[in-house]
């Protein structure tokens, strides 16, 4: 008898061996491995301590073996086999048509960090880039009483973010447009940008595991510095923000890049468990 516990165990060793990578949900073979097995088991991820004596019958083992041999051979990021992803625990739909939902300004809303930014006369929110739709999501369920914009220039980024809207039932007061940059809103203005563009420069993305090769290029590469999109957006984000509006974009590991590219331009850094200067806050009057 093998009890579920036991096969995780197994499992974690068996990806640790293969060399896999990590990054799209979870950072270490374990969590990894408790992630596809309870999924596949149709139980609940959140708790494991719960069901790790749960005696498993042969066909169960076989299931999560094939699953697990799957993530190796393929070298797919979990959330596209299992097609589904969480981020501050919520779920959102995830496929091969958008990079995995693992956006830091999500903490950002989810802590109330951005809150200080917002105030009772704040309407209207543009969550530029938004891939599968997580970040729009998440800023309509903080922030009851403000109308979201969502757009990117991807037509099956935005079908895949249809999906998630739909899901979290929120078609009312999400809406979706494609387009390049901020010329999918021409002419609209908003209290609040977010934006986790593309922004992986030409070295990194050369030296990118295949888990992240497998996710669509075009939400990842941002040129040579990591900056060609991110150019764009700030010489023309002014022009969209309402008075008193602020554009918060992500830059990964790109600070030093940034730094150069927008000398001696002001702004702040907001703070994240990845770090302190992977997220950058942008006012309408720094931006002028």
């Amino acid at each position: 008898m093998t009890t579920l516990l036991e096969l995780i165990e197994q499992q974690s060793a068996r990806l640790t061996q293969a060399g896999v990578s990590f990054g799209h949900g979870t950072d270490n073979a374990f969590d990894e491995a408790v992630w596809l097995a309870l999924w596949k088991l149709g139980l609940p991820l959140d708790d494991l301590d719960g069901v790790a004596q749960r005696a498993l019958s042969g066909a169960e083992v076989d299931a999560i073996d094939a699953l697990v041999g799957e993530r190796i051979a393929t070298r797919k990021p979990a959330a596209y086999l299992t097609r589904e992803a969480w981020l501050q625990g919520v779920p959102f739909h995830v496929d091969e048509r958008v990079i995995v939902p693992r956006s830091l300004i999500a903490e950002l809303i989810a802590d109330g960090t951005l809150d200080a930014w917002l105030s009772d006369r704040t309407r209207r929110l543009l969550d530029l880039c938004t891939g599968n739709g997580s970040l729009a999501i998440l800023a309509a369920l903080a922030w009851p009483d403000v109308q979201v914009d969502a757009a990117d220039l991807s037509a099956d980024a935005l079908a895949v973010a249809r999906l998630n809207v739909e899901r979290h039932g929120l078609a009312d007061r999400i809406t979706l447009h494609q387009g390049d940059g901020l010329d999918a809103v021409h002419g609209q203005r908003y209290d609040l940008i977010l934006c986790n563009p593309p922004y992986v420069n030409t070295e990194s993305m050369a030296a990118l595991p295949p888990e992240f090769r497998a996710e669509p290029a075009l939400a990842l590469a941002g040129g040579a510095d990591g900056m060609d999109f991110i150019r764009t957006l700030v010489a023309q984000a002014h022009e969209h923000l309402a008075d008193g509006g602020v554009l918060v974009i992500e830059i990964g590991h790109e600070a030093a890049h940034f730094e150069r590219a927008f000398s001696p331009l002001e702004f702040a850094y907001l703070p994240t468990s990845a770090g302190d200067d992977q997220v950058v806050l942008l006012t309408k009057e720094q931006l002028a």
